[in-house]
Parts: structure tokens; sequence; C-alpha cells
């Protein structure tokens, strides 16, 4: 059975989610860990497996650095559940090689910028967390997820 070699909340859930980041006011550059860069109000496709920092800056205030965190998500536990329950060990290690049972918390990031003079002059891309995904990791992956897209 070819499910017995996919995890279910591989199936169920995908490895990549949308992360949502906000601020207020609006019109902040967002610098993610992994090279990723938006202007907030913005939602990023990326891999559940990996957490992330994250940097809000916009001139006139105080630029913000936080985290965002890769955690086990309730639905990602009751499809590893489901794997046991099926059988499907591999699917067990699938799933969490994957990702597919964990959640980027918190989302939707929103922050609220305080001002600050001069503030935040030029944004600046945070530092890798452990066990995250440097950009380079990163640029190989999109590369990758194009070039499947492509052969199909």
């Amino acid at each position: 059975m070819t499910l017995a070699s996919v995890g279910c909340a591989t199936i169920t859930r995908g490895t990549t989610q949308a992360l949502t980041i906000d601020s207020t006011p609006i019109g902040a550059t967002v610098s993610l860990s992994n090279g990723e860069r938006c202007e907030t109000p913005c939602t990023l496709t990326l891999k559940r497996k990996y957490p992330l920092a994250v940097e809000l800056c916009k001139s006139g205030f105080r630029p913000v650095l936080t985290q965002v965190h890769s955690q086990i998500a309730g639905s990602g536990a009751a499809g590893m559940a489901g794997n046991v329950l099926v059988g499907g060990l591999i699917g067990v290690g699938v799933d969490a090689a994957s990702g597919a049972t964990k959640d980027l918390r918190p989302n939707p990031l929103a922050v609220t910028l305080v001002e600050e003079t001069p503030g935040c002059a030029a944004p600046s891309f945070p530092a890798v967390p452990e066990g995250g995904q440097t950009p380079e990791e990163y640029a190989q992956s999109k590369s990758k997820s194009k070039a499947k897209k492509k052969k199909r």
C-alpha cells in the first residue's frame, strides 16, 4: 500500500504553512533568518519544521526582534497517532522528518511598533536560531520545489 510509505500528517497537513506577519503601523520591513523578506502585512509559505528569527524594521520606530517557534501541533500529533494505529512506522518517521506534525507559532505574528528617534535605519537579517534553516538551505529548498513543479 502506497500510503504506508507516507505519513498521515504529511498527507493531511503538508510540510509547509502560511505564516502571516502584521504590524501596527503597517509598512515595516520583515527580515527572516532564512533570508526571506517582505513588507507588512505579508504572508509567506514556509516549512513547518524550522524555527525562525524575525526582525521588523521601520524608520522612526524601534526595531523588533522576535522568534517564531516550530512546535508539535494537536492535529499533527493526531496524524502521528494515526500512523501508529495503522502500523505505519515508516509514516511516523516521514512525519517526524518532514515537520508535518508541527506548526509555526505564533501565527499570525502581530507586532505593535514603538516610536523611537531615529529608529530603525536599515533592516538586517537576524541570526539563524538553533534548528533553523540557513538562507542557503532555504534557497536550495525553493529551487528544488520549483524544479519539481516544472516536471509535473
